[in-house]
């Protein structure tokens, strides 16, 4: 089994505790006063909307006062953040000018039995690398999921990957997040399902 030194921690989506590991995790690490969370993807592949997802369900609970102002929000189903747009996204966060850790979320493709396993790593995220592109990497710590399989048309497999699964995803992510970002006083409401993707 190959052992990436960058990984902090590594779990299934489906593991009862899924979003509380990513949360506990998140909050070990090192965080700056703010937080800029980068949600990588595009709304014209299932496969690569993972970020877009998990962008959409924390804008909605930073609306409702669950996320606090510090935390910032980029990238969503309907304005995602792309190939086209990465960078000035990256320019505009560089341009506030504040103490602020980055995290960049993105979907990825790996190995089949790695499927559905949501990893936080330290280090930018290189996104694209998966289907050849190069893009600005993004992002004091990132977290990918494994929606799919890799080796063969992988702009193809994106596009084939079940939707299910990156919704199912994107909730234990989103989740994690908001755990461990979100105002104190919305943590019965998380726990009670707040965190509808629809």
């Amino acid at each position: 089994m190959l052992v990436d030194a960058d990984v902090v921690r590594r779990v299934h989506w489906s593991e009862p505790l899924a979003a509380s590991h990513l949360a506990v995790t998140l909050a070990s690490l090192p965080i700056r006063p703010f937080v800029d969370i980068v949600c990588v993807g595009t709304d014209r592949s299932t496969g690569d909307s993972l970020g877009p997802f998990i962008g959409s369900v924390l804008l909605r609970q930073k609306d409702k006062g669950f996320i606090p102002p510090s935390v910032s929000v980029y990238g969503t189903i309907h304005e995602p953040v792309h190939a086209l747009n990465l960078a000035e996204t990256i320019e505009k966060i560089q341009r506030q000018n504040r103490q602020s850790t980055v995290i960049a979320i993105d979907a990825c493709l790996g190995r089949v039995k790695s499927i559905g396993y949501i990893s936080i790593k330290r280090g930018p995220l290189q996104p694209g690398t998966g289907v050849n592109k190069q893009l600005p990497a993004v992002g004091d710590y990132h977290i990918i999921g494994v929606v799919n399989a890799s080796g063969f048309l992988e702009h193809a497999v994106l596009q084939n990957t079940r939707l299910s699964l990156v919704l199912r995803m994107a909730e234990v992510i989103a989740e994690a997040l908001t755990l461990c970002f979100g105002n104190h006083s919305s943590q019965a409401e998380v726990a009670l399902g707040s965190l509808s993707m629809f």
